[in-house]
C-alpha cells in the first residue's frame, strides 16, 4: 500500500487491482481505479481521481483536484498543478527524439536519454487522446481539444485544436468561449469576468 499523505491509509480510496508502488504518496480523498499504475515517488495530491487504465510515471508531480481520466498516460517529470482534468487516453510524452536503440544498434537505457515533463498549469484541461509533445506547458485555464496534437506552449485561457494544434477561441475558468467587447476586450457570459489582450496574452481585468 502505497504512503497517503498525513499518514491515514483510510484517507485514500485504492481498488485493490491497481498498482500503486510503496514509494508514492497519494492525499486524502484520492481514489485510484481499477488497474491504474502508479509508479515510484509519484506525488498525487489531495481529492484526486486516477481513472481506470491510467498511468503515472515516476517521479510524477499531481496537485489537488485533479481528474485524471481512463487511461490517460503522464510519463515522467511531468508536472499537474491543481484543477486539471487529463481526458481519456490522452497521452503527456516526454521524447522529443524517440527511438529504442542507439545507433549501433543498442537498446537505449534510462542513462541514454533525458526525459522532458510536459506541465499543466492551473485549472486547465485536455481533450480526450490528445497528445501533448515533451517539455510543452499548458497555460492556465487554457483548453486542449480532443484529438489535438500539442507541439508548442499554449497560453493562458487559449482553446487550442488539431494537428498540429493552434489557437480558434478564447475561453474563461469555466471553458466556454469568451466574447468580443471591443478589438482588446473579451467577457465570460456565465461569470461576467472580464479579461484583457495583449501581444496575444490573456489577462483577468
Amino acid at each position: 500500500m502505497a504512503t497517503v499523505e498525513g499518514g491515514s491509509a483510510a484517507g485514500a480510496r485504492i481498488e485493490p487491482s491497481a498498482d500503486v508502488d510503496d514509494r508514492a504518496v497519494i492525499g486524502a480523498g484520492t481514489t485510484v481505479w481499477h488497474l491504474a499504475q502508479v509508479r515510484e515517488h509519484a506525488v498525487i495530491g489531495v481529492d484526486c481521481i486516477i481513472g481506470r487504465g491510467a498511468y503515472v510515471g515516476p517521479g510524477v508531480r499531481i496537485g489537488d483536484r485533479v481528474k485524471l481520466q481512463n487511461h490517460a498516460l503522464v510519463y515522467e517529470p511531468a508536472v499537474i498543478e491543481d484543477g486539471v482534468f487529463v481526458g481519456p487516453a490522452a497521452v503527456l510524452t516526454n521524447d522529443r527524439y524517440p527511438r529504442a536503440v542507439d545507433p549501433e544498434g543498442r537498446l537505449k537505457r534510462q542513462d541514454d536519454w533525458q526525459p522532458e515533463g510536459v506541465t499543466l498549469r492551473q485549472g486547465c484541461s485536455i481533450g480526450g487522446r490528445a497528445v501533448l509533445v515533451a517539455g510543452v506547458t499548458v497555460g492556465r485555464w487554457a483548453l486542449v481539444a480532443a484529438g489535438a496534437v500539442v507541439h508548442r506552449d499554449v497560453p493562458d485561457h487559449a482553446l487550442v485544436a488539431g494537428v498540429p494544434a493552434h489557437r480558434i477561441k478564447w475561453v474563461g475558468r469555466t471553458g466556454h468561449p469568451l466574447e468580443p467587447d471591443g478589438d482588446t476586450h473579451w467577457h465570460c457570459p456565465h461569470t461576467g469576468d472580464r479579461y484583457r489582450e495583449v501581444n496575444g496574452t490573456l489577462t483577468l481585468v
